[in-house]
């Protein structure tokens, strides 16, 4: 759940979001031609979006094999309680963890869900025993070793699909 307030959005707010997430490095001058509108149109239009914060960033997507970590672990972590307090030194010792690349609070049995990314099964164990098993207020660790990934996405195609989000 996010206190974010829903902003309306126009079907070109979403054409130029949706050419966004296929190639964030696009230029202004290639961004209008996929969207119909003029060079400075679009970066206008382009600008508006990021300081609206719609646009939260620009990364580059890394070949986490090909830099090494080929084995991709999802953590399940189940805390001893789950009061303010041990929440907050739980996600700040979370954070200073240099394997994970993602940590989520889920509902559910388990409390949170991150992802490890490792070279090694031997090095998912240096990252378990220094990193994981060190973390505060920890109950259960649950470790599943990802076998395939089938789709990796920043964003759900579907939100593209659905003008009643721009309130339309």
């Amino acid at each position: 759940m996010t206190d974010k307030i829903e902003i309306d959005f126009d079907m070109t707010d979403f054409r130029i979001m949706r050419a966004l997430t296929h190639d964030g490095r696009m230029s202004d001058v290639m961004l209008g031609e996929q969207v119909n509108l003029s060079s400075t149109a679009a970066a206008r239009r382009r600008k508006i979006l990021e300081d609206r914060g719609a646009i939260a960033g620009y990364t580059a997507a890394l070949d986490m094999p090909m830099l090494g970590l080929g084995i991709m672990v999802m953590v399940a972590i189940e805390l001893k309680s789950q009061t303010d307090q041990v929440l907050e030194e739980f996600e700040a010792a979370v954070v200073r963890c240099p394997s994970v690349t993602h940590c989520s609070f889920i509902s559910g049995d388990m409390d949170f869900m991150m992802m490890v990314h490792v070279r090694s099964f031997d090095d998912y164990d240096r990252v378990y025993r220094r990193e994981l098993s060190m973390l505060p207020h920890v109950a259960r660790i649950r470790s599943s070793f990802v076998m395939r990934s089938v789709t990796h996405r920043s964003v759900p195609p579907a939100i593209f699909e659905r003008p009643t989000l721009s309130g339309l």
